[in-house]
């Protein structure tokens, strides 16, 4: 397994972390935990996708990202049992493992490595959270746009003859709020990019023909 709990561990210890958790099968569309639930649990994608979300006050979604295997979520909980602070929702079929909060407890005590993992896994994600705050700012939506699927080619992509297939498994609204923008407006830059043969979409999934173009258009 390549998650970043399991890698820092020689493989003996990887075994045995591993063999304490509780492995789920989630169905497409299911919750797997829901925004303001208690939670002290987090999980590791094994198979499949799962989709963070948020849903305002008014009722407006947002997405504030979409994993894959190897991937953890709701590992806050372990430090901080609370409240969860977004819906996880499997995009796909998904298999999951959970870790409750009484079994990681043992493993921080006694493997540092542990817990510089997790700590690690927390930076990137309060670093992506300042790099999307700062895009909503600073870059136009089909800036946006471009670096939403150049991270999802890098998870999900997968070589074809011309360029990178991406199945993200996303709605054009669940992309919409993957960028915080209006379908339409998502939908323009999308045409725009296949326009110019930088692309090429279909359902749920896009073909990536010109990445420099697109990197270039991204910054």
């Amino acid at each position: 397994m390549q998650a970043p709990l399991f890698v820092a561990l020689d493989a003996e210890a990887a075994v045995a972390l591993r063999a304490s958790m509780t492995e789920r099968r989630i169905p497409r569309g299911s919750i797997i935990f829901a925004d303001g639930e208690d939670g002290d649990r987090m999980y590791v994608i094994l198979d499949g996708k799962v989709k963070l979300g948020h849903t305002s006050t008014d009722g407006r979604e947002s997405l504030l990202a979409v994993l894959g295997p190897g991937e953890m979520f709701g590992e806050l909980s372990l430090f901080d049992p609370g409240p969860r602070t977004a819906t996880a929702t499997a995009l796909t079929d998904t298999v999951v493992v959970g870790l409750g909060h009484e079994n990681l407890s043992p493993w921080l005590a006694g493997r540092p490595e542990v817990a510089e993992a997790l700590l690690a896994a927390l930076a990137q994600r309060l670093r992506r959270t300042n790099e999307a705050m700062a895009d909503l700012v600073f870059s136009d939506v089909p800036g946006r746009v471009a670096k939403a699927l150049l991270e999802l080619a890098d998870k999900f992509g997968e070589p074809v003859p011309d360029g990178v297939l991406v199945r993200h498994d996303l709605t054009q609204e669940e992309l919409a709020q993957l960028v915080g923008a209006s379908r339409e407006t998502v939908n323009k830059a999308l045409a725009d990019f296949a326009n110019r043969g930088w692309i090429q979409v279909d359902q749920r999934e896009v073909v990536l023909v010109d990445r420099e173009r697109l990197e270039k258009r991204a910054r």
